[in-house]
């Protein structure tokens, strides 16, 4: 029987087509079916585009709660390189094409930027690698201008949100805040120091993008929560801090001073109520301070101290009985003492017959290193010790500084005698208002403070521990010594400048030379206030320091003194004392 070749052929085609449609079949069942999970989950993953979602930085507020730092929504602004080319867009009556130029007019017009700049980015990032998916525009834009880019709907501009920090009050406590850079990682102050209060920890999302490398709406899924930071109570009253700072700064501008520091602390507590400094920083704007004034002095620049050491050392000696307000002393212009050190007063007189409340209200010298001797060298350097000098306060403040108190086995003479009058050692103005407030504080010694407390995210808050406080000096010493300081306000040179009427207050100048780089004393000085009020129950300190003024050098600082001091009884509403102040015996 003869096979028809046509039916033949026709049987090959047909025999053909099922053999390719089955294993068409099968391959569609092996795609859809057997690998589909395997070939969804590879194309999610290369159209899934990881995203960071920031944590918020905690802020930072006042003793009262006022706000001193913040975050804010900020932006940066992103291209896709490779995807920026013409784009259609729709108007009310047609579509319009839109370039590349076009739109860098556009943007830079919002941004501030010249549109070759942007197109120059764009340019740069495709030279580099022609297949390039992102490069920035623009960083850290505020929340306008991001509204305003958005709006104009170019599909390869991208927007991720980027820390942001705000200081409301300006420079006012700049110098202690700190800052941070653009990546929102502290670079200095309480915003560094206090990071592990106030950082959050970033968490994460992944979204898809199409094709074009346009976001696919209702494609974003967070796999890792953001937490936000903690919220930092600071004991610091921004109002007296910004008064501080604005007297401050009027007068080391009119003695033309280099800077100058204002504390106020809590006699009690030990609490840092006001730490100023001049210069200072902006944190808003901290290029637009000098290098050297992005800290706190009070903190990191020690400096001889002077007379104002001349309390602790009366204290010491009333403490250890070896001498009491009324004791007396000889007090010449200059002497020489056995061991051949030197020691002068401030300017020539004659033989002065001081006690030792007149050797504070002099300022003498020579008065308060012959009765001095009745102390060695070893007690006075562990009374200078408890006091708080030679190692860094309770706030470890970055950059912090301990001072220079060298061992007592390596004074020489002179340095034997000088560290009696708060020359030969060197000090942070933070230390030398601890020590005041250990005088008013009964004697006993407590840590600085500058952080009330930190609340957690979840609520938990963790204080400062708490501690009683080292004793210093009797409270007897302390009481002692105090009523001689009143003296130097009812009795002394200053007291029409410094006195607060109705308000016993307590004073000790300092007037110190100051190294003139060749290990000798120059010819400019650091010249301070340091007291107590109200001087009958001490309740807080006014420390007041300004470094090389021109002029009368002796009376830069008490107008700061007096006016802090003044403003500090206002905003404290301190009671007018209803006793008088003792009237201790100056000379005989």
């Amino acid at each position: 029987m003869k096979r028809n070749p046509i039916r033949f052929r026709a049987f090959l085609v047909m025999l053909f087509v099922v053999i390719f449609v089955g294993l068409f079949v099968i391959k569609l069942v092996d795609i859809q079916v057997i690998r589909a999970s395997a070939y969804n989950e590879e194309s999610v993953g290369k159209r899934s585009i990881p995203s960071t979602v920031l944590a918020k930085r905690g802020t930072i507020t006042d003793a009262k709660g006022t706000v001193m730092a913040e975050s804010v929504l900020r932006y940066n602004i992103t291209v896709s390189p490779k995807n920026a080319k013409d784009f259609l867009r729709q108007t009310d009556r047609s579509e319009v094409t839109i370039t590349p130029q076009q739109a860098a007019i556009e943007i830079g017009t919002i941004t501030g930027q010249k549109p070759e700049e942007i197109l120059k980015i764009i340019a740069d990032a495709l030279a580099e690698n022609p297949k390039s998916d992102f490069a920035y525009i623009k960083k850290a834009v505020d929340v306008d201008t991001f509204r305003a880019l958005y709006a104009l709907e170019i599909p390869w501009l991208f927007f991720e949100q980027a820390p942001g920090r705000t200081y409301p009050a300006g420079a006012v406590g700049g110098n202690l805040l700190g800052y941070v850079g653009q990546d929102g990682q502290p670079q200095a102050g309480l915003e560094l120091a206090q990071n592990d209060c106030l950082a959050g920890t970033n968490g994460e999302e992944v979204y898809q993008r199409g094709a074009d490398g346009i976001r696919i709406p209702g494609s974003t899924v967070t796999s890792v929560a953001a937490e936000n930071g903690g919220s930092l109570k600071l004991t610091i009253n921004s109002d007296l801090q910004w008064y501080s700072q604005q007297v401050l700064a009027k007068r080391v501008t009119e003695t033309n001073a280099q800077w100058g520091i204002v504390i106020v602390q809590e006699v009690k507590t030990g609490k840092l109520l006001t730490v100023a400094d001049y210069p200072t920083v902006d944190p808003n704007n901290v290029n637009g301070s000098d290098e050297s004034a992005r800290g706190s002095r009070a903190f990191t620049s020690p400096y001889e101290p002077g007379s104002t050491i001349k309390a602790l050392t009366a204290a010491g000696l009333i403490n250890s009985g070896a001498a009491d307000p009324s004791t007396q002393v000889i007090a010449p212009y200059a002497l020489t003492f056995p061991n051949g050190a030197k020691v002068n007063d401030a300017v020539p007189h004659g033989s002065w017959p001081l006690t030792l409340t007149g050797v504070l209200q002099e300022s003498s010298n020579t008065g308060i290193t012959q009765l001095g001797q009745a102390l060695d060298a070893k007690t006075r350097y562990d009374y200078l010790r408890a006091f708080g000098f030679g190692e860094t306060s309770a706030v470890n403040f970055p950059g912090e500084s301990g001072g220079i108190l060298h061992p007592y086995e390596e004074w020489d003479n002179q340095t034997t005698y000088n560290t009696m009058f708060g020359q030969g050692l060197a000090t942070t103005a933070v230390q030398v208002a601890g020590a005041y407030q250990t005088l008013g504080n009964g004697g006993v010694h407590l840590p600085a403070s500058l952080v009330e407390e930190c609340v957690k995210a979840d609520g938990t808050v963790v204080k400062p521990e708490q501690t009683k406080g080292t004793q210093v000096v009797s409270p007897e010493a302390a009481r002692t010594t105090v009523d001689m300081l009143e003296n130097v306000v009812t009795q002394g040179a200053l007291t029409s400048v410094v006195q607060i009427p109705g308000y016993r207050s307590a004073l000790k100048t300092g007037t110190a030379q100051q190294s003139d780089g060749s290990g000798k004393y120059g010819e400019k000085y650091i010249v301070s206030n340091a007291g107590l009020i109200p001087a009958d129950d001490p309740q807080y300190v006014v420390y007041v320091v300004i470094a090389y003024p021109d002029g009368n050098t002796f009376m830069a600082s008490p107008p700061v003194f007096r006016d802090v001091m003044a403003q500090v009884v206002k905003e404290y509403r301190i009671q007018p004392s209803t006793s008088a102040s003792p009237a201790l015996a100056v000379r005989f």
